[in-house]
């Protein structure tokens, strides 16, 4: 179990999965003062661009870009020193594309951060969530246990210099053990009892994440989706923090 200190709330990161303006503003006015971190995919990216970074943090909040970057590490270095500028407190990679594309992006990252200011976090996407072992085999032609390519990608993101990788958190014990207790863990396919997994298929629960070992866990259409987002969210936090006591 992670340390209790830790305040799940900074930990918690909403996914805005919406694509208008309009959709996150009705979003965030039941949970305005209880959330703390959000998610930007790229429906609502490319939907609404950069400007919808700079509306999320004027309300004070920290946003996790999830662009998913992947290219030639040339086209990576120059994607990253953009999005450095729009003041996103994370980022991510694809770790597929390979040790010398994440180095580049880190570079990238570092160059385009202004002076003064801390380096966005930065982390590599393993095997997506919705992922199955059938899928990984038989269409992507990977070979072996997800488990395994998992890890394998954390090593990879671990040399290439970034914070830490996307995981599933049944995924993450092995990670730390692999990449160390201070590689960051960030964790979709995160399902409070009773709802829907939807696309997901390698999930747990919020409390059964934080058992595990997860930094941060991501969490959607569980609260975004609910009738009331705001009892939703404090029902989740509630058995955290119970569960971490």
């Amino acid at each position: 179990m992670q340390p209790t200190t830790i305040d799940v709330r900074e930990r918690m990161i909403v996914a805005l999965d919406f694509s208008t303006l309009d959709e996150i503003k009705q979003c965030l006015a039941p949970l305005e003062g209880r959330i703390r971190y959000v998610k930007v995919g790229m429906e609502l990216s490319y939907a609404e661009g950069p400007a919808i970074v700079h509306y999320l943090k004027e309300r004070g909040l920290k946003v996790f870009l999830d662009l998913k970057v992947h290219d030639i590490p040339n086209t990576a270095r120059g994607a990253m020193k953009s999005l450095a500028r729009l003041g996103a407190d994370m980022v991510n990679v694809h770790a597929a594309g390979g040790v010398a594309m994440m180095e580049a992006a880190r570079e990238g990252l570092e160059q385009g951060t202004a002076a003064g200011s801390p380096r966005p976090i930065l982390i590599g996407v393993t095997v997506l969530t919705s992922t199955s072992l059938q899928t990984m085999n038989e269409q992507l032609a990977i070979p072996g246990a997800v488990e395994d390519v998992v890890v394998h990608y954390a090593r990879m993101t671990k040399q290439a210099g970034l914070d830490g990788v996307v995981a599933s958190p049944l995924e993450v014990p092995m990670i730390r053990q692999a990449a160390g207790e201070a590689f960051l863990t960030v964790t979709p396919g995160i399902r409070p009892l009773g709802s829907d997994k939807g696309d997901q298929t390698r999930i747990t629960t919020p409390e059964q994440a934080f058992r595990l070992g997860s930094d941060y866990l991501v969490i959607g259409r569980a609260i975004t989706a609910a009738k009331d987002p705001a009892a939703a969210w404090e029902s989740i936090v509630s058995a955290v923090e119970a569960d971490r006591l």
